[in-house]
Parts: structure tokens; sequence; C-alpha cells
């Protein structure tokens, strides 16, 4: 270890070392009464950070003798995971001191856990990687639970954790089968046994149960089964932290392991994450549709929108990775503004996330029901709206890769999913009277839901240089 290495690190070392700092500090003063302060300065760290990494000179860093990578693509992908990161511990601050289960562990637990999800995507190790995912998955376990006193959260955190140790064993069987037919760890080693030589079936073996583990971390299907139940569980604001950066980190790493180190064996791989597209589309597309409860709905819709997002990397292209980046950018920006009109809503207050409590809810609150109409629309991927232009950019790139069918498939599952996502339209503008559900007065909830809606209909001008860094980002990864 060496003084160029803890320079290519330094990011993670800042917040891993803040967290640990402010954790101690918490304990021997105010604890829970430094709870606002700590959320709020991780919150401007992580933000700060998320500058520095997006304004870091070109070129890519290698520490730890190739274990740790630091390219165009890992900066990219910290950089959303940082900023959405400090984005939902804000808007979430309220929701959670009005139901007094803001503790001061929180914001550290979730800075950990971006600890862990910035070395995920930097990995260039089978060992590194696992470490990365193993501490931003023990750090989810706990916050998933955090309301100690509801017997939800914590059947979402027990659930999480055993369906979690099981995806963690999966990666680790093969991990291990890689390891021992390639006879090293590191990615550079592993693409050359791949690409010099045949993909032995040890290997193939290797490379399905690391495809298992990767999969379960993102949500697709079969690996969903936790989804449901935790988003459901957890406290909204947590499960707006499940829904937005764990799934850019999960993808993100996906696409590293795939092109880092099975980049000589596109087709080999390229079939599975056909399967678990359309799977996750279709399943998503139709189990929504019975939901009542939003947060249940929105975490079929994060199956559905993770199984467009495989097409993407199905492609196994450079526009195909670029593609898929553009489209987890825009999925967590709907998202944000999606989960900030949920902590709005509240009955007698109490939270409220039945879907038929919205009838009629325009006639009350006409902007903030245009703003979600706009958020909606974009998830179902209607046009003009920009979520439609991230399918578009995927069906591209999979029509230019020879995946029609995955194409035409994912257009299918796109219009039945479109049914739910307007049902809830149809509550807010035409639904019966009687419901009483109103919308707090946050202005933070209020500013993040009517940004979120203002980008989906600005960014169709204006792309705000994303497009041309997810190209940049994507290149790097795949030459």
């Amino acid at each position: 270890m060496t003084q160029a290495d803890l320079s290519v690190i330094l990011p993670e070392i800042i917040l891993a070392l803040f967290a640990m700092g402010a954790l101690l500090l918490a304990v021997y003063t105010g604890k829970d009464k430094l709870a606002v302060p700590l959320l709020w300065s991780t919150a401007g760290l992580m933000l700060v950070l998320a500058i520095v990494i997006s304004t870091l000179p070109a070129g890519t860093n290698i520490a730890f003798n190739g274990m740790f990578v630091d390219d165009a693509f890992a900066r990219f992908s910290k950089s959303a995971i940082l900023v959405v990161t400090a984005i939902v511990l804000v808007i979430g601050q309220d929701y959670m001191q009005r139901r007094d289960i803001l503790r001061f562990e929180y914001p550290l637990l979730v800075a950990l856990s971006a600890v862990g999800m910035m070395m995920m995507v930097s990995a260039g190790d089978l060992m590194s990687l696992y470490m990365g995912l193993e501490l931003q998955s023990l750090a989810l376990y706990v916050v998933a639970s955090l309301r100690r006193d509801s017997a939800k959260s914590t059947e979402a955190g027990l659930k999480y954790f055993v369906l979690g140790a099981l995806s963690s064993g999966l990666l680790l069987y093969g991990a291990s089968l890689v390891y021992g037919f390639a006879g090293t760890t590191k990615f550079a080693g592993i693409i050359a046994v791949v690409e010099h030589g045949e993909m032995s079936l040890g290997l193939l073996f290797g490379l399905i149960f690391l495809i298992s583990g990767l999969a379960f971390k993102v949500s697709a299907v079969p690996f969903h089964m936790w989804t449901p139940d935790v988003y459901d569980g957890a406290p909204t604001p947590i499960t707006a932290f499940f829904a937005t950066a764990p799934k850019v980190a999960a993808m993100s790493l996906f696409a590293r392991v795939m092109f880092d180190a099975f980049g000589g064996a596109v087709q080999d791989w390229q079939q599975v994450l056909v399967v678990l597209s359309v799977l996750s589309m279709f399943l998503g597309a139709i189990a929504a549709i019975g939901q009542r409860n939003i947060k249940r709905l929105m975490a079929y819709s994060s199956i559905a929108h993770m199984g467009y997002a495989l097409i993407g990397l199905a492609a196994g292209t450079e526009q195909g990775v670029a593609a898929m980046l553009t489209y987890l950018v825009i999925y967590i920006t709907m998202n944000v503004g999606t989960f900030s009109f949920i902590l709005m809503l509240e009955k007698d207050g109490k939270p409220v996330t039945d879907i038929h409590a919205l009838n009629l809810f325009s006639k009350k609150e006409p902007v903030k029901a245009l703003a979600m109409l706009v958020l909606l629309f974009s998830l179902a991927g209607v046009p003009p709206m920009l979520g439609f232009f991230a399918k578009y950019g995927v069906w591209q790139a999979g029509i230019e890769s020879g995946l029609t069918g995955l194409v035409i498939a994912s257009a299918v599952a796109s219009v039945i999913g479109a049914y739910y996502y307007l049902r809830i339209v149809f509550f807010m503008y035409f639904g019966t009277e009687g419901a009483d559900v109103v919308a707090n007065r946050s202005p933070v909830l209020s500013a993040a839901l009517s940004a979120s809606a203002l980008l989906m209909v600005v960014g169709l001008v204006y792309q705000f240089g994303i497009e041309n860094a997810a190209l940049t980002a994507a290149a790097t990864l795949v030459n």
C-alpha cells in the first residue's frame, strides 16, 4: 500500500472516516440530539464528494495492484450514487423526525452503505467486489428494520437479511468456481483466460452463480422475492433509498463484472441477461396491477425498470452500457420525485399508502397532482416524457445488437405496465368523492417533487451533459 493507492481511494476514506468519527462523537455526546445535524452534514459531504469526483481529471487510476479501479465509469456511477443518497437523506428528514424514528445511526449507516457502493463500482477483483457488496448490504439490513416498534419493519429487515445471505452464498460459490478455473480473482486475469482460451464448463457455472448473486441486488426475477415486502415494511424514506442508490450501484457492478471479467464471453452471459430482463419486465408489469399499496406498487415498478435497464447491458456494446447508465439516472430522478409525493401523503397525521385514498386529489392539490401526473407518465414511458427516451435508448441498443425479440417483448410489457401508472392518474383526476388525504406543506418535498417533474420535461431539450458523460463512461468500460 502506497501513497498513490491511498490518493486513488481518498473519497472513500474521507466518507468512511467521517462516518466512524461521527459515530464516536454521537455515542459519547448527544446521541439522537445530533441526528439532524449529522444528517445534513452527511448529505453535504456527499454532495461535495460528488462534485470533486465528477471533476477529477480524465484517465484510469489503478490501486492495490488492480483490486480498485478509478475510471470514468466508476466516477459517473459514484457521482450519481452520492447525489441521490444526499437528496434522499434530506427529503426523508421531516418524515423520520415527525414519527420519532430519526436516530443518529441512520445517516451514518447510509454513509457506510454509500462507501460500500463506491467500492462496488470500482471493484477490479472478486475479493474487493465482495467486500464492497457486503459493506453495502450489512448497513442496509439494519436501516430496513430501523423502526423497532413495527413488526412489518422488523420483518422487512429479517427477510432482506436471510435472502441477502443466500444471495451472498451464491455469489461466493460462483467466485470460488471462477477462481478455481481461472487461477486468479483479478478481473484482468479472468478476462485474459476467457479471451485466450475456451470458456470452460466450470467458468460458465461460476459466471451463472455470480449473475444470480448480482441479480438479487438489482431485484431481477426470479431473485426479486424480497423487494415488495422490504419496500412495504421499511420506513418510506428508507424505501426511497432502496429504490435509488443501491440500484445504480448494483447495475454498475453488474456491468463491471460482465465487461471487465467476462468481456470475451458476451454470447454466454447475454442469453442469461435476456431471460432475466424478460422475466423482470413482465412480472413487474403484471404483478403491480393488483396492488393497492403504492409502496408495493413501486417495488414491482422497480423490478420492471431493472428489466428495461438490463436490455442495455444485454446488448453487450458501448452504446448499450451508455443507454443503461442514462436510463438509471433518469430512473432515480423519477423515483426521487415519486417518493417525495408519497412522503407528503397523510391522513390525520398518519402516512397514507393506499392509492384509492388519492381520489380527486387534483381538486385539493392541483400543482402536486400535475407534477405526479408528469412523473407517472414518465415512469410509464409515455412520450414525450423523458422516461420514454430512456426506454428508447435501450431499445435502440438492443435492436442494433440483434435483440429485436427482446425489444418487442419490452414494448409489450411497457404497455401492460402503463395501466397501473395511469390508474393512479385516474384516481387523482376522476375518482369518487370521500377521500380526505392531504399533502403536508414541506418545502423540501415540494421542491424535490417539482424539480423531478420539471426535469422530465426540460430534459427533452437540455440533457445536462448526462448522455455525453454516460458515453464517456461506457467507452472506458467496454474498451
